[in-house]
């Protein structure tokens, strides 16, 4: 998959992250039944992502083809050949001023947590931003996601402010933490 001036080559930027074998890859067609299933899981049962309604397959296709060029979508490949995790570029904002500014977003299945694979995707996130001349990332988070904070700040992100009770999900106000990296 193209990518732009550049091709993300299957890679495994460490080749085992804490005792998991993982290969990093641009994102396909192919993919998208796992990567749906990993996302409706977050869409069904958490407030890590604010949509409700879980996406179908179509969808999940469109979302691929959506992510491509400077706004890509990569997959974590396990040890067995199945996707453990993902994450994506998208633009923070429509308007044209906002154009070197990307959010990224990481989803891993829920048997992989806590293995490095977080990590190991948004650290390739942050270098593709840097690859395709973004000057800033941001990240958007429910207020509360410990876990997912600390994966920011091992990446450099730092809290930028908080948005209060914005969302609405399983009868709960959440707040979102916003983290900035500067590239």
């Amino acid at each position: 998959m193209g990518l732009g001036p550049w091709t993300l080559a299957t890679r495994a930027p460490s080749d085992t992250v804490r005792g998991v074998p993982t290969t990093l890859r641009p994102a396909a067609a192919a993919d998208a039944e796992a990567i749906r299933a990993i996302y409706n899981v977050e869409v069904s049962g958490s407030t890590v992502t604010f949509d409700l309604v879980p996406r179908s397959f179509e969808d999940q296709v469109a979302w691929i083809s959506e992510h491509n060029g400077g706004h890509p979508a990569i997959v974590a490949v396990g040890e067995s050949g199945d996707i453990v995790g993902f994450g994506s570029l998208s633009p923070y904002k429509e308007r044209p001023a906002y154009f070197t500014t990307v959010e990224d977003s990481v989803y891993i299945r829920e048997d992989q947590r806590g293995n490095g694979v977080g990590h190991q995707l948004l650290a390739e996130l942050v270098q593709l931003a840097q690859q395709y001349g973004y000057h800033s990332m941001i990240a958007r988070i429910v207020g509360g996601h410990d876990a997912s904070i600390r994966l920011h700040r091992r990446c450099g992100f730092e809290i930028v402010g908080t948005e209060r009770e914005v969302g609405r999900k399983l009868g709960r106000w959440l707040d979102v933490v916003v983290m900035q990296r500067m590239l």
